[in-house]
């Protein structure tokens, strides 16, 4: 394929849209609410916009740059940097498939609780029902593999929805799938969001998650806290914007995409926290207790927490559709985005068509992830490896890449002029400061922070060897296929010399 023929969004409000979808994940719905009421309520807002600032957009901006000014995923963009550099690309790959796998499996949760919904069938005992008779988790893991049917079955057909709009394209398929799942997911979670606004003892909870605690500004911790999610939700780190953005036209504004999908991801996470914190304060004056009985985050809140408060609300099946209905869609347009990694640079190295990279990459990835993650030992699995693959994967791939990217080959500033020649928003030194300084600094401080916890106790009180094997095993042994990968002689594309033919917006 010639790079004249490279694929190209239509418009940039599909890039924007694509790149939202991929932001507005799962974490935005169950993370930041109880991120954000943990560690000083409204004043985590302080840190967190900070955060959004100083790293987030950043970020965002590198991402968009390297990606554009080498027109490639991440295996060829860091090979064009400097050959030696190329495994920082396939590690990200790696990582992605990784967490493409487990991921895909939440999504097909929420697409079965949107039915359960209907007629409220996890009873009187919502973690009873998911543990039991929804995932039939054993009580510890266990060497066999024994498949839950109604996990297995909304499983596959996320894969067929997954890489039916892969094979689509970039145009035709991601950017018209993302213009019909975001202003859904919007209409979906705001009128969510007004009925839980509606709810009596609704303002207890908003109260609870907005009344700020100021003496949370002097916590180191805090502001590790806000770090983290603004990384963890913007989709940096492993991959997806520096493919993304390797398909926009040559004019194309990086910093104000940058800063448009960063916002409107931050604003999507307050939206979350407002539904999240309404719907906990109606729960907590329905029973009589404190708004904190009821606040808690990830499968828990989701899964369990929400449950239990659709079947004491008025009309809650309706609520719980919206909800769960939200849920996976958010996660679909975030698997999407992550899957086009893996498929994007391995067809970027092999010359390989769009279809059948998907075919042999993209179902590989859900061959995985189907052989896995649907048995009674699916969750213990995604839990450990969710935990290593984030903490010791796509920070520490993204410390490296801008330790080495800021410090080592000295990019910075290349990538700025890049940015700077066809963006309306203007880098200056401050920039290169953030990513040079404050960004690393920050990532370097999560990952020895998650070391000290690792190494005290075991994580989830699983085993040695079990942490070792779905681990630590897992987020080295990504690191170790990366640089494999990196040195396997692959087909080279031909470059052409001649511009790219614009599209039209």
């Amino acid at each position: 394929m010639q790079a004249e023929h490279r694929e190209q969004w239509g418009t940039r409000a599909g890039f924007l849209l694509a790149a939202i979808g991929s932001a507005i994940g799962l974490g935005n719905i169950w993370r930041f609410p109880y991120v954000a009421y943990e560690n000083g309520g409204g004043a985590f807002l302080i840190p967190y916009l900070v955060a959004l600032l100083t790293a987030g957009i950043p970020l965002l901006i590198l991402e968009y740059s390297l990606g554009h000014k080498y027109r490639a995923t991440p295996p060829s963009a860091f090979l064009q940097i400097s050959r030696p550099t190329q495994f920082i690309g396939w590690w990200q790959v790696i990582i992605s498939f990784v967490i493409a796998a487990y991921y895909a499996v939440i999504i097909a949760w929420a697409v079965m609780y949107t039915g359960f919904s209907i007629n409220t069938a996890w009873g009187g005992d919502p973690e009873g029902f998911l543990f039991g008779e929804f995932l039939q988790v054993t009580d510890a893991p266990s060497g066999g593999l024994s498949y839950v049917g109604p996990v297995l079955i909304p499983l596959i057909a996320v894969w067929i929805i997954t890489l039916g709009v892969l094979a689509a394209g970039v145009r035709r398929g991601i950017e018209r799938a993302n213009r019909i799942f975001i202003p859904l997911l919007v209409v979906l979670f705001v009128a969510l969001v007004i009925r839980a606004l509606t709810l009596p003892g609704s303002l207890d909870g908003l109260n609870a998650f907005f009344s700020p605690d100021w003496s949370a500004i002097t916590d180191s911790t805090v502001w590790v806290q806000a770090y983290g999610q603004i990384f963890f939700s913007l989709s940096v780190g492993f991959g997806i914007m520096i493919t993304y953005s390797s398909y926009l036209r040559r004019r194309s504004d990086l910093s104000g995409s940058a800063v448009v999908a960063g916002l409107a991801n931050s604003s999507f996470e307050l939206l979350a926290g407002i539904g999240v914190f309404a719907t906990i304060g109606f729960m907590a004056a329905t029973a009589g207790v404190p708004v904190d009985e009821f606040a808690t985050g990830g499968i828990g809140l989701a899964f369990v927490a929400f449950p239990e408060i659709i079947s004491n609300m008025p009309m809650g099946e309706l609520f719980g559709v919206l909800f769960f209905a939200s849920l996976a869609i958010a996660g679909l347009t975030s698997l999407i985005s992550i899957v086009q990694v893996v498929v994007g640079s391995f067809s970027d190295r092999t010359g390989l068509r769009r279809v059948p990279s998907v075919l042999i990459v993209g179902g590989f990835t859900a061959l995985v992830s189907i052989v896995l993650f649907p048995t009674t030992n699916g969750l213990h699995i995604l839990d450990v490896v969710d935990r290593f693959i984030n903490q010791y994967g796509i920070v520490v791939a993204a410390l490296v890449s801008v330790i080495v990217i800021s410090w080592v080959v000295r990019q910075l500033k290349p990538l700025q002029d890049h940015a700077n020649a066809t963006s309306a928003i203007r880098l200056g030194a401050l920039w290169r400061v953030t990513l040079g300084a404050i960004t690393p600094v920050v990532l370097g401080w999560m990952v020895w922070d998650s070391l000290q916890t690792e190494l005290s106790e075991n994580y989830g009180g699983y085993s040695n060897s079990f942490l070792f094997a779905t681990g630590w095993g897992v987020a080295l042994g990504a690191l170790a296929l990366g640089i494999v990968l990196s040195l396997l002689p692959w087909k080279q594309r031909q470059q052409a010399a001649a511009p790219e033919k614009e599209v039209q917006r």
